[in-house]
């Protein structure tokens, strides 16, 4: 049986099932938002890496918010090849911005997700901090990056099948503000037996927030 969400976000097509967990910590140091990979290849906010994600995020003192894209579970709407999903992102984003107001918000997103989501956060005035994960530069333009002026980890495996570490390397050289790339050695696209260093790798980054550079 398809495990449900806690929660509906409302959007102009519907609502978006998600997920919302706090942490234990007694202060919260934020919110965050969680996004998934690609709808037409089984990507739900049940993905693994997005389940770790959240956690890292929960441990580092984030409230954690994930969703179902649209078409989704019990999300409504159809599949968008990217373009709805970007207006599925924002609707996440007035949600912790309504209901968490003076919250920094992180956003994180694996694969598709960091596709969708990056585009949306470097221009959002909300979201301070970005997380791309499995940056599938292989299949996806992600020269807008270039113009990215907030901090902005990259968690990445060695043999990743859809992002060419040195490609991604690229990448990471051209962009301006504060960036860290970690590689993780022997991981695939999914992590598989890795779960537990990305999960690590975004904790630590968090734990120490980076200081956004000036200009």
């Amino acid at each position: 049986m398809y495990p449900a969400g806690n929660l509906f976000v409302p959007t102009p097509h519907g609502r978006l099932e998600a997920i919302l967990k706090e942490p234990r910590a007694v202060s919260i140091r934020g919110v965050a938002l969680v996004l998934h990979p690609h709808p037409l290849f089984g990507g739900t906010m049940h993905n693994k890496v997005v389940f770790r994600a959240a956690a890292a995020l929960n441990d580092a003192g984030l409230i954690a918010l994930r969703i179902n894209f649209r078409g989704v579970g019990q999300s409504t709407g159809t599949h968008d090849e990217g373009y709805g999903e970007r207006d599925d992102v924002r609707a996440a984003l007035d949600y912790l911005a309504q209901n968490y107001p003076g919250q920094e918000i992180t956003l994180c997103g694996f694969s598709f997700g960091a596709r969708v989501g990056l585009e949306v956060g470097i221009d959002d005035d909300r979201v301070a901090l970005l997380i791309s994960i499995g940056t599938p530069v292989d299949k996806y333009d992600f020269s807008f990056l270039e113009a990215c002026r907030k901090p902005i980890l990259f968690v990445h495996g060695e043999h990743d099948e859809y992002g060419n570490v040195e490609r991604l390397r690229e990448l990471v050289g051209k962009i301006k503000a504060l960036v860290e790339l970690k590689i993780i050695k022997g991981a695939g696209h999914f992590f598989e037996d890795q779960l537990d260093e990305l999960k690590r790798a975004i904790t630590e980054w968090m734990s120490e927030p980076p200081v956004v550079a000036g200009g």
